[in-house]
């Protein structure tokens, strides 16, 4: 199968050739594929994100939508509790809300 892309998505691609570990660029890139409907290239940058930056909470939320959409309501809540642990480091009290209460919905 072809991967899906986009023209953003390609210019986004150079410019992490040259960054290959910039959180601005991980997170636009899993972004991106997650709006192309390409839930697994999504999760593989936000996976890479995570690791890159663990301090970047919107990269958990967005991670466990993904799952979300997947069906994957497990791996879900365990993203969203492992971005809440994350706010908590980092003291992002509005970020560790929405995840609290992302994942609260969930339950």
């Amino acid at each position: 199968m072809a991967e899906i892309t986009s023209e953003k998505l390609q210019k986004l691609m150079a410019m992490l050739q040259r960054e290959p570990n910039d959180s601005f660029l991980l997170y636009g890139i899993g972004m991106e594929y997650k709006k192309l409907g390409d839930r697994d290239k999504a999760l593989e940058f936000f996976a890479r994100l995570i690791q890159a930056d663990p301090g970047y909470c919107y990269a958990y939320y967005q991670q466990a939508q993904t799952y979300e959409q997947l069906g994957n309501v497990d791996q879900a809540k365990q993203s969203y509790r492992e971005g809440i642990a994350a706010a908590r480091r980092v003291g992002d009290a509005h970020a560790q809300s929405e995840l609290e209460a992302a994942l609260e919905m969930l339950s």
